[in-house]
Protein backbone atom coordinates (compact mmCIF):
# COMPACT_ATOMS: atom_id res chain seq x y z
CA UNK A 1 0.00 0.00 0.00
CA UNK A 2 0.98 3.34 -0.87
CA UNK A 3 -0.31 6.13 1.32
CA UNK A 4 0.07 9.70 0.18
CA UNK A 5 -0.19 13.21 2.19
CA UNK A 6 1.21 16.25 3.16
CA UNK A 7 2.90 18.06 5.94
CA UNK A 8 0.49 19.81 7.80
CA UNK A 9 -3.23 20.37 6.49
CA UNK A 10 -3.69 24.24 7.65
CA UNK A 11 -2.00 25.49 4.08
CA UNK A 12 -3.23 23.57 1.37
CA UNK A 13 -6.49 26.32 0.45
CA UNK A 14 -6.78 25.00 -2.76
CA UNK A 15 -7.87 21.63 -1.36
CA UNK A 16 -11.06 23.48 0.31
CA UNK A 17 -14.15 24.85 -1.14
CA UNK A 18 -14.43 27.20 1.19
CA UNK A 19 -10.93 28.61 2.01
CA UNK A 20 -12.63 31.08 4.25
CA UNK A 21 -13.20 28.66 7.05
CA UNK A 22 -11.75 28.34 10.00
CA UNK A 23 -8.66 25.96 10.93
CA UNK A 24 -10.44 23.51 12.91
CA UNK A 25 -13.01 22.50 10.06
CA UNK A 26 -9.98 22.10 7.52
CA UNK A 27 -8.94 18.43 9.03
CA UNK A 28 -12.29 16.88 7.80
CA UNK A 29 -11.95 18.05 4.38
CA UNK A 30 -8.34 17.01 3.90
CA UNK A 31 -9.64 13.77 4.50
CA UNK A 32 -12.08 13.63 2.03
CA UNK A 33 -8.53 14.13 -0.39
CA UNK A 34 -6.21 12.74 1.00
CA UNK A 35 -5.27 9.22 3.89
CA UNK A 36 -2.33 10.43 5.73
CA UNK A 37 -1.31 13.52 7.35
CA UNK A 38 2.13 15.08 9.05
CA UNK A 39 1.38 16.66 12.11
CA UNK A 40 3.79 19.49 12.73
CA UNK A 41 2.59 21.82 15.46
CA UNK A 42 3.79 19.18 17.82
CA UNK A 43 7.04 19.69 17.12
CA UNK A 44 6.63 23.35 18.66
CA UNK A 45 5.02 22.69 21.37
CA UNK A 46 3.23 18.80 23.18
CA UNK A 47 -0.25 18.93 22.30
CA UNK A 48 -3.08 18.21 24.52
CA UNK A 49 -3.98 15.17 24.70
CA UNK A 50 -8.18 16.31 24.04
CA UNK A 51 -6.60 17.82 20.63
CA UNK A 52 -5.64 14.82 19.40
CA UNK A 53 -8.72 13.00 20.40
CA UNK A 54 -10.31 15.70 18.63
CA UNK A 55 -8.44 15.00 15.51
CA UNK A 56 -8.91 11.29 15.68
CA UNK A 57 -12.54 12.05 15.48
CA UNK A 58 -12.66 14.23 12.80
CA UNK A 59 -11.08 12.03 10.37
CA UNK A 60 -12.20 8.48 8.78
CA UNK A 61 -11.42 4.94 10.13
CA UNK A 62 -9.17 4.58 7.79
CA UNK A 63 -6.96 7.89 7.98
CA UNK A 64 -3.79 7.91 9.68
CA UNK A 65 -1.40 10.88 11.71
CA UNK A 66 2.17 11.15 11.39
CA UNK A 67 3.27 12.56 14.56
CA UNK A 68 6.36 15.01 14.84
CA UNK A 69 8.56 14.51 17.83
CA UNK A 70 8.82 17.58 19.96
CA UNK A 71 11.94 19.86 19.37
CA UNK A 72 13.13 18.91 22.86
CA UNK A 73 13.29 15.36 21.62
CA UNK A 74 15.28 16.33 19.00
CA UNK A 75 17.86 18.65 19.82
CA UNK A 76 16.41 21.45 18.27
CA UNK A 77 15.47 23.19 21.54
CA UNK A 78 17.05 26.61 22.31
CA UNK A 79 18.03 27.46 25.49
CA UNK A 80 17.05 24.58 27.90
CA UNK A 81 17.45 21.01 26.28
CA UNK A 82 13.96 19.99 27.21
CA UNK A 83 12.35 22.65 26.61
CA UNK A 84 9.35 24.19 28.07
CA UNK A 85 9.85 20.49 30.58
CA UNK A 86 11.99 19.69 33.60
CA UNK A 87 13.66 16.98 32.48
CA UNK A 88 13.90 14.40 29.63
CA UNK A 89 11.85 11.86 31.11
CA UNK A 90 9.10 14.75 32.06
CA UNK A 91 9.59 15.33 28.23
CA UNK A 92 8.74 12.18 26.76
CA UNK A 93 6.25 11.18 29.12
CA UNK A 94 4.09 14.52 28.43
CA UNK A 95 4.64 13.52 24.86
CA UNK A 96 3.50 10.08 24.88
CA UNK A 97 0.28 11.11 26.88
CA UNK A 98 -0.30 13.39 24.04
CA UNK A 99 -0.59 10.67 21.23
CA UNK A 100 -1.95 8.06 23.18
CA UNK A 101 -5.55 8.91 22.18
CA UNK A 102 -4.12 8.43 18.25
CA UNK A 103 -2.21 5.56 19.45
CA UNK A 104 -5.89 3.62 20.94
CA UNK A 105 -7.72 4.41 17.84
CA UNK A 106 -5.13 2.74 15.65
CA UNK A 107 -4.91 6.33 13.94
CA UNK A 108 -1.24 6.71 14.86
CA UNK A 109 1.36 5.71 11.80
CA UNK A 110 4.16 6.80 13.35
CA UNK A 111 6.32 9.56 15.54
CA UNK A 112 8.62 11.32 13.62
CA UNK A 113 12.06 12.26 14.72
CA UNK A 114 13.85 14.41 12.65
CA UNK A 115 17.59 15.23 13.76
CA UNK A 116 19.43 18.45 12.97
CA UNK A 117 21.91 19.19 10.02
CA UNK A 118 24.84 19.61 12.67
CA UNK A 119 23.37 16.01 14.03
CA UNK A 120 26.24 14.11 12.92
CA UNK A 121 27.69 10.45 12.63
CA UNK A 122 29.15 9.98 15.87
CA UNK A 123 29.11 7.63 18.64
CA UNK A 124 27.42 10.18 21.03
CA UNK A 125 25.04 10.61 18.46
CA UNK A 126 24.44 6.85 18.25
CA UNK A 127 23.61 6.75 21.88
CA UNK A 128 21.23 9.45 21.93
CA UNK A 129 18.82 7.56 19.07
CA UNK A 130 19.16 4.66 21.56
CA UNK A 131 17.97 6.96 24.35
CA UNK A 132 15.37 8.01 22.64
CA UNK A 133 13.85 4.75 21.07
CA UNK A 134 14.05 3.05 24.38
CA UNK A 135 11.70 6.06 26.01
CA UNK A 136 9.49 5.50 23.01
CA UNK A 137 9.28 1.94 23.67
CA UNK A 138 6.73 0.20 21.12
CA UNK A 139 5.76 3.34 19.42
CA UNK A 140 6.70 3.07 15.45
CA UNK A 141 9.64 5.98 15.40
CA UNK A 142 11.18 7.07 12.23
CA UNK A 143 14.39 8.42 11.53
CA UNK A 144 15.43 11.40 9.45
CA UNK A 145 18.80 12.83 9.54
CA UNK A 146 19.59 16.12 8.02
CA UNK A 147 23.55 15.64 8.28
CA UNK A 148 24.81 13.69 5.24
CA UNK A 149 27.93 11.67 7.46
CA UNK A 150 24.80 9.33 7.83
CA UNK A 151 24.95 8.24 4.45
CA UNK A 152 28.11 8.52 3.16
CA UNK A 153 29.40 5.48 1.11
CA UNK A 154 31.28 3.83 3.92
CA UNK A 155 28.53 4.39 6.46
CA UNK A 156 25.26 4.09 4.44
CA UNK A 157 24.82 0.29 4.86
CA UNK A 158 25.94 0.35 8.55
CA UNK A 159 23.33 3.05 9.39
CA UNK A 160 20.39 1.61 7.84
CA UNK A 161 21.72 -1.95 9.75
CA UNK A 162 21.46 0.00 13.20
CA UNK A 163 18.10 1.25 12.16
CA UNK A 164 17.15 -2.40 11.45
CA UNK A 165 18.25 -3.69 14.72
CA UNK A 166 17.40 -0.77 17.00
CA UNK A 167 13.67 -0.77 15.47
CA UNK A 168 13.74 2.62 13.45
CA UNK A 169 11.96 3.20 10.51
CA UNK A 170 13.98 4.38 7.26
CA UNK A 171 12.80 7.99 6.45
CA UNK A 172 13.85 8.34 2.64
CA UNK A 173 14.08 11.57 1.90
CA UNK A 174 14.07 14.15 -1.65
CA UNK A 175 15.81 17.66 -0.58
CA UNK A 176 18.64 19.89 -2.24
CA UNK A 177 21.91 18.30 -2.55
CA UNK A 178 23.75 21.62 -0.51
CA UNK A 179 26.70 20.05 1.39
CA UNK A 180 26.58 18.22 4.72
CA UNK A 181 23.18 20.00 5.76
CA UNK A 182 21.91 17.67 3.11
CA UNK A 183 21.39 13.85 2.46
CA UNK A 184 20.72 11.97 -0.62
CA UNK A 185 17.88 9.58 -1.84
CA UNK A 186 17.97 6.41 0.00
CA UNK A 187 16.38 4.04 -1.50
CA UNK A 188 15.65 1.39 1.26
CA UNK A 189 13.95 0.28 4.22
CA UNK A 190 14.71 -0.79 7.17
CA UNK A 191 11.09 -2.64 8.41
CA UNK A 192 8.65 -5.02 6.35
CA UNK A 193 5.18 -3.23 8.05
CA UNK A 194 6.29 0.74 6.70
CA UNK A 195 9.18 3.09 5.41
CA UNK A 196 8.34 7.14 5.11
CA UNK A 197 9.34 9.17 2.26
CA UNK A 198 9.30 12.92 2.94
CA UNK A 199 9.57 14.96 -0.21
CA UNK A 200 11.00 18.94 0.68
CA UNK A 201 11.62 19.91 -3.20
CA UNK A 202 14.48 20.20 -4.81
CA UNK A 203 15.21 24.30 -3.95
CA UNK A 204 19.49 24.41 -3.71
CA UNK A 205 19.38 28.16 -3.89
CA UNK A 206 16.38 28.29 -1.34
CA UNK A 207 17.61 25.53 1.03
CA UNK A 208 20.74 27.69 1.70
CA UNK A 209 19.71 31.26 1.23
CA UNK A 210 16.90 30.91 3.70
CA UNK A 211 19.21 30.37 6.68
CA UNK A 212 18.66 32.68 9.23
CA UNK A 213 15.73 34.25 7.62
CA UNK A 214 12.40 35.15 9.39
CA UNK A 215 10.22 33.42 6.41
CA UNK A 216 12.95 30.72 5.84
CA UNK A 217 9.93 28.12 5.31
CA UNK A 218 8.38 29.93 2.61
CA UNK A 219 12.24 30.56 0.93
CA UNK A 220 13.31 26.92 1.30
CA UNK A 221 10.25 24.84 0.45
CA UNK A 222 8.99 26.64 -2.65
CA UNK A 223 9.20 23.97 -5.11
CA UNK A 224 7.15 22.59 -7.94
CA UNK A 225 7.78 18.67 -8.33
CA UNK A 226 7.56 18.45 -12.53
CA UNK A 227 5.78 15.37 -14.30
CA UNK A 228 8.98 14.05 -15.07
CA UNK A 229 10.45 13.85 -11.44
CA UNK A 230 6.85 12.60 -10.24
CA UNK A 231 7.09 9.50 -12.66
CA UNK A 232 10.81 8.74 -11.34
CA UNK A 233 8.96 8.99 -7.30
CA UNK A 234 5.82 6.67 -8.89
CA UNK A 235 8.73 3.99 -9.61
CA UNK A 236 10.85 4.41 -6.40
CA UNK A 237 7.66 4.03 -4.56
CA UNK A 238 6.48 0.95 -6.46
CA UNK A 239 10.34 -0.44 -5.65
CA UNK A 240 9.90 0.50 -2.34
CA UNK A 241 6.31 -1.18 -1.57
CA UNK A 242 8.20 -4.47 -2.39
CA UNK A 243 10.42 -3.79 0.53
CA UNK A 244 7.66 -2.49 2.94
CA UNK A 245 3.43 -3.29 3.26
CA UNK A 246 3.17 0.34 3.89
CA UNK A 247 5.21 3.26 2.28
CA UNK A 248 3.87 6.92 3.66
CA UNK A 249 4.99 9.58 1.26
CA UNK A 250 4.81 13.28 2.82
CA UNK A 251 4.95 16.15 0.53
CA UNK A 252 7.03 19.42 2.30
CA UNK A 253 7.45 21.52 -0.28
CA UNK A 254 4.57 23.83 0.78
CA UNK A 255 5.46 27.18 0.16
CA UNK A 256 3.72 28.29 -3.15
CA UNK A 257 0.82 25.82 -2.87
CA UNK A 258 2.57 23.15 -4.70
CA UNK A 259 2.09 20.23 -2.30
CA UNK A 260 -1.21 19.41 -2.53
CA UNK A 261 -1.10 19.53 -6.26
CA UNK A 262 1.75 17.41 -6.39
CA UNK A 263 0.17 15.09 -4.02
CA UNK A 264 -2.62 14.54 -6.25
CA UNK A 265 -0.64 14.08 -9.80
CA UNK A 266 1.06 11.54 -7.92
CA UNK A 267 -2.26 9.54 -6.88
CA UNK A 268 -2.98 9.65 -10.52
CA UNK A 269 -0.02 8.55 -11.98
CA UNK A 270 -0.28 5.49 -9.35
CA UNK A 271 -3.77 4.95 -10.34
CA UNK A 272 -5.17 5.96 -7.01
CA UNK A 273 -8.57 7.89 -6.01
CA UNK A 274 -9.37 10.60 -3.65
CA UNK A 275 -10.41 8.41 -0.27
CA UNK A 276 -13.60 10.58 -0.48
CA UNK A 277 -13.24 13.33 -2.80
CA UNK A 278 -12.94 13.62 -6.51
CA UNK A 279 -10.69 14.32 -9.32
CA UNK A 280 -10.26 12.60 -13.61
CA UNK A 281 -8.16 9.79 -12.79
CA UNK A 282 -6.85 9.17 -16.16
CA UNK A 283 -5.44 5.42 -14.71
CA UNK A 284 -9.05 4.26 -13.68
CA UNK A 285 -10.72 5.97 -16.74
CA UNK A 286 -13.55 7.72 -14.60
CA UNK A 287 -14.81 10.95 -15.46
CA UNK A 288 -15.95 12.59 -12.53
CA UNK A 289 -16.22 16.21 -10.61
CA UNK A 290 -13.05 17.67 -10.83
CA UNK A 291 -11.04 19.83 -8.64
CA UNK A 292 -8.97 22.59 -10.55
CA UNK A 293 -5.96 21.74 -8.74
CA UNK A 294 -3.88 21.45 -12.48
CA UNK A 295 -3.91 24.56 -13.46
Amino acid sequence: MIRIGLCGWGDHDRLYKDVRAAARNKLPAYAQWLSTVEVDSSFYAVQAPALMQRWGEATPADFRFVVKAYQGMTGHSRGSPYGSFDNEEVMYNAFLTSIAPLRETGKLLAVLFQYPPWFDCTRPNVETLRVAKARMGDVPCALEFRHQSWYRDDMRDKTLDFARREGWLHVVCDEPQAGEGSVPIVEAASDEALTIVRLHGRNKEGWVSAAGQPNWRDVRYLYRYSQQELEEWAERLKRLESLSATVCVLFNNNSGGDAADNALQLMEMLGQLPPRGSFVSKAEGEQVEQLDLFS
